[in-house]
């Protein structure tokens, strides 16, 4: 890729955006088939296929969030400035959905917990999953994010003290990290198990919920954005990327449940999500980057947060000891509707006017003289847009 290609490219990434839904979606069916309903209802081998599909996209947005936050930065922008684009991307959604998910557990009788530390984001940093998981249980990957956010201008600045021709080698060690965290969480202590599964406690927490651990990826997916801007891509092109990933996930569904959650397929994911933005800069052919796509990817961080309580209210409403497959299908679809809606409804009227009123500073706004419009100004250069389409929600 040359200078001008990268360059010509601008920020806008589809590919990665459409990427986004299909790991929002995975996260959906992984919840539908093995947390709302028995597996047993879709069928050993249809449970088991998908049985991995939430692990693998929540890893899949720690990288790309990494990736986008690189790739989209601006030389004259500042941390402050940068850090109030993402408490503002981030939080308006959350605290909608929490206060959502507190009424409906207390309408359902359920027991709340966790609150405090969830409203502040800070759940992960507790290996108890009462309070890891407690309030909107999908939130704890936001816990990550705020971490992450918090050391990007450190890590940017850092890797890009990388010579160009370390940057394979840098990634690759990332990757090394990742797969070996499995055998350090071994040495934690095997009790208590999970309330939910048969598996030690602290060595799920370590691997899966740990905010430190979980950062390996996020600054391997900073890492594979300077690939990509510095002409630096050898890998595979995204149908290449895209069976790499196929096997990855085959590889997962075989190996002890430590590796499951990223070591078994962050090589792939790494590999898919460079890809993507490749085909993106060089414009060759991507089923990711038509309009629906695109648009159900801007929605996905909004329909992630929704999506666990809409499944389990929704069908904890029904008696599912004598459902079959297909009705169990359909709620699980009606649920999707439902999801979908909500989604749009936060996106359009709480992230996006949120953004648009509050994610410039001052200098970016124009004050109209008397008798203006009032319409804002372009933002001069340096500054940042208020829309940062191609971020994912990180969790």
């Amino acid at each position: 890729m040359s200078t001008a290609e990268i360059r010509s490219a601008g920020e806008r990434l589809p590919t990665l955006t459409g990427m986004r839904w299909l790991a929002a979606l995975s996260v959906f069916v992984y919840h539908a088939v093995w947390e709302t309903f028995p597996a047993q209802l879709f069928g050993e081998s249809g449970g088991r296929l998908v049985s991995n599909l939430g692990w693998v996209g929540v890893s899949f947005f720690f990288v790309l969030s990494g990736f986008v936050l690189a790739w989209s930065a601006k030389p004259g922008d500042t941390v402050r400035r940068f850090w109030r684009r993402r408490l503002l991307k981030i939080y308006p959604n959350h605290l909608v959905t929490l206060a959502a998910a507190l009424l409906l557990a207390l309408w359902a009788g359920a027991e709340v917990t966790g609150v405090v530390p969830g409203a502040l984001l800070i759940q992960s940093w507790w290996s108890d999953p009462t309070i890891s998981m407690g309030g909107n249980p999908v939130s704890w990957s936001l816990s990550c994010e705020l971490l992450f956010y918090a050391s990007f201008p450190l890590w940017r600045r850092l890797i890009a003290r990388i010579s160009p021709h370390h940057l394979w080698y840098w990634a690759a060690g990332l990757a090394a990290v990742v797969i070996c965290l499995p055998f350090a969480a071994g040495l934690l202590p095997e009790r208590p198990y999970l309330p939910w599964a048969p598996n030690p406690a602290w060595q799920f927490w370590f691997v899966y919920v740990f905010p430190l651990t979980r950062m390996v990826e996020f600054v391997l997916g900073v890492l594979m954005a300077r690939i990509v801007r510095e002409g630096r891509w050898v890998g595979p092109g995204l149908i290449g990327a895209t069976v790499a990933m196929a096997a990855g996930y085959a590889l997962s569904l075989y190996v002890p449940v430590l590796f499951v959650f990223a070591a078994a397929t962050i090589v792939p994911l790494a590999l898919l999500i460079g890809a993507g933005a490749v085909a993106d800069v060089r414009g060759t052919p991507s089923p990711l980057r038509g309009r629906v796509m695109v648009r159900l990817g801007e929605i996905s961080f909004a329909f992630y947060l929704w999506h666990h309580m809409v499944l389990t209210r929704l069908t904890g409403a029904f008696e599912k000891e004598q459902w079959s497959t297909a009705a169990a299908t359909g709620v699980v679809a009606l649920s999707l509707l439902v999801t979908l809606v909500l989604a749009w409804l936060l996106h359009d009227l709480v992230e996006q006017p949120v953004m648009r009123r509050f994610g410039r500073s001052a200098r970016g706004r124009r004050t109209p003289p008397a008798g203006g419009t009032g319409q804002e100004a372009a933002p001069k250069d340096g500054e940042r847009p208020e829309r940062e389409s191609a971020v994912p929600h990180g969790g």
